[in-house]
């Protein structure tokens, strides 16, 4: 085989390979694919999806990476949440803001609509779940639920639900079921 046809021979495999690397590659990313959404979990998460520091009630706080989580839904839109660092806040802010909540999509939590934005949140006292906004005033609080039945309570991670549509975001052994609402 001469040099032109084993250059044309190297070409020609590297086009059939080429896609097919392309699509394994694409596919180890979490990418929702055949219309599922996808739970994220904080090895997902990169600070190109969530920053790093989140502003809330005029200053920043630094996000703990290693506690956030999320869904990608099949029409690549996204809601991520992480745990905040939150020591810099009054006392009475710091029981309330736990962490942050980015939406791409309404979602309904624990019955209470919440429009895309960006939020704070937290499990409190009672029994209950608080969402913020970012001036820090209580857009809604719901009760929320205790797993003791849950293997690996961590602070921060989103399961599927029994129900179909329906995710578990978890603190430790509390949770609040969500979904994506119209």
């Amino acid at each position: 085989m001469n040099r032109r046809s084993s250059f044309f021979a190297a070409v020609a495999i590297l086009l059939v390979l080429l896609p097919l690397g392309a699509s394994l590659f694409a596919k180890t990313w979490n990418t929702p694919g055949d219309g599922k959404e996808v739970i994220l979990r904080s090895s997902d998460i990169t600070t190109k999806l969530f920053p790093e520091s989140v502003f809330f009630r005029g200053q920043s706080a630094p996000v703990q990476m290693r506690n956030t989580g999320g869904v990608h839904f099949a029409d690549d839109l996204y809601v991520l949440m992480g745990l905040v660092d939150n020591s810099g806040y009054s006392t009475a802010i710091r029981t309330k803001y736990q962490a942050y909540l980015l939406t791409e999509v309404s979602l309904e939590i624990g019955g209470q609509a919440l429009k895309p934005g960006a939020y704070g949140f937290g499990f409190i006292d009672g029994g209950k779940f608080v969402a913020l906004d970012l001036g820090a005033n209580d857009l809604f609080q719901v009760p929320s639920q205790r797993d003791a039945e849950i293997k690996h309570p961590v602070p921060l991670q989103i399961v599927a639900s029994p129900t179909a549509g329906l995710y578990r975001l978890y603190n430790g052994r509390d949770f609040v079921e969500f979904k994506r609402s119209k």
